[in-house]
């Protein structure tokens, strides 16, 4: 099955072969037709800064058919990086890889191996879910991949319930831009879910993601010409148990094929509880640093199923939305960078205390990954994967600031 783009109101004159932003004909996502609109319109402004404008063949893997290997950790860089965190409170863990030259990896990391809730840093996994299940039914024509991503639409249905998060909605006919939350009734192709999962977190998102993976792999090629009927009745007449346990085999063996442990990363469930009347938790979910930072390594090889899913991912995460937390620093605006964050947090009784979001007295995560590009004269690459608990505190300040020492560190 191959995807022929005919018909298609275009906005520019010479055709680009590329997204983030002008990636509409590519994908077929709504959202990048209007900022890509917006940025070419020059009475309006489109708030993406510099370092989001990178078109599709600007976004490369740094180290496919590179023969490297994790490297030792260098000790000046983990002095350094250590110093930078002496001030800090100790619920801290961070990974930082420099892969600016291939043959001299630079490695450092401090409590890498502390487990955390990794929150919605977790939805990588569910992408990759997805594209395993995806390339084992459809092989490895990327064309036959993305003709399903592209025109298979899928309604969100009770697992999209519930989420807060917001997400885009583009009348492209009516020229009207707005967000709003997911809804039971809303019909988006997989790369809109996808989208709508990465750009905007949306929680419900993930679970359809998670839930298109499960049909993939039970349906199998039938999965293309498949109602939304036929595809909700797997869900009403499938064992929960079983179910339960092919998410977990889905999701978590594409980890193991990249070497990431079971107690570095793992997903251990739906992001919804309307997902989960269908599909019980089983287990929970854990993120460190190394593991994370494993997974980028990864990626950059192209060792996430294949060379071309693994830029398909990167690409996904590549930030043409408003930044947040690590990625809003400033220092960061003229950068290329493809990130991931979460938080999760909880409360408990306590004298004195006065319930703050993302300042939970439980439990405080907030979590980010990050691959940044510089796109000034150094051209210097790294990765990223930052972790916290920091009890009753908004982290969000020192995640922004510990990104502009991190950076300043790493561009030495």
């Amino acid at each position: 099955m191959r995807l022929v783009l005919v018909g298609f109101l275009i906005l520019i004159t010479t055709i680009i072969h590329a997204y983030p932003i002008d990636g509409y004909t590519y994908t077929g996502i709504d959202r990048l037709y209007y900022q890509y609109k917006v940025w070419k319109d020059s009475t309006l402004t489109s708030g993406l800064d510099p370092g989001a404008l990178l078109g599709m063949d600007d976004i490369k893997l740094h180290l496919a058919g590179k023969n490297v290997e994790w490297p030792e950790e260098d000790v000046a860089l983990n002095k350094s990086l250590k110093n930078i965190f002496n001030a800090l409170e100790p619920n801290y863990s961070i990974s930082v890889m420099d892969i600016t030259d291939p043959d001299h990896l630079k490695y450092a990391g401090r409590k890498e191996s502390v487990g955390y809730q990794p929150g919605s840093v977790a939805k990588i996994i569910a992408a990759m879910g997805l594209f395993d299940a995806l390339h084992k039914v459809y092989g490895d024509d990327w064309e036959d991949i993305r003709a399903i991503l592209y025109t298979k639409k899928v309604r969100g249905n009770e697992f999209v319930v519930y989420d807060h998060h917001t997400i885009p909605i583009y009348n492209i006919k009516k020229d009207k831009y707005y967000k709003r939350k997911a809804e039971q009734g809303d019909i988006f192709s997989l790369y809109e879910w996808l989208d709508h999962m990465f750009s905007k977190s949306n929680n419900g998102a993930a679970s359809v993601v998670m839930r298109e993976m499960l049909l993939v792999h039970i349906m199998d090629r039938y999965y293309d010409c498949a109602t939304q009927w036929e595809m909700d009745m797997v869900f009403q007449n499938s064992p929960k148990a079983v179910l339960s346990s092919l998410t977990e085999d889905l999701t978590n063996c594409v980890l193991e094929s990249i070497e990431i442990d079971h107690d570095e990363y793992r997903l251990g469930g739906f992001f919804t509880s309307g997902a989960e009347k269908y599909v019980p938790r089983r287990g929970g979910s854990i993120g460190t640093t190394k593991g994370l930072l494993k997974f980028m390594f990864a990626l950059e090889q192209g060792k996430v199923i294949t060379p071309r899913i693994s830029l398909e991912i990167k690409r996904l995460m590549y930030l043409t939305d408003r930044r947040i937390r690590y990625a809003s620093s400033h220092v960061l605006n003229d950068d290329a960078v493809y990130f991931k964050s979460g938080s999760l947090y909880s409360f408990k009784p306590e004298v004195g205390y006065v319930p703050q979001n993302y300042a939970g007295n439980r439990y405080n995560y907030m979590n980010s990954v990050a691959i940044v590009e510089k796109q000034d004269s150094t051209k210097r690459k790294y990765l990223v994967a930052l972790m916290s608990n920091v009890l009753r505190k908004n982290s969000v300040g020192e995640h922004y600031a510990l990104a502009g020492k991190i950076d300043q560190l790493l561009s030495q």
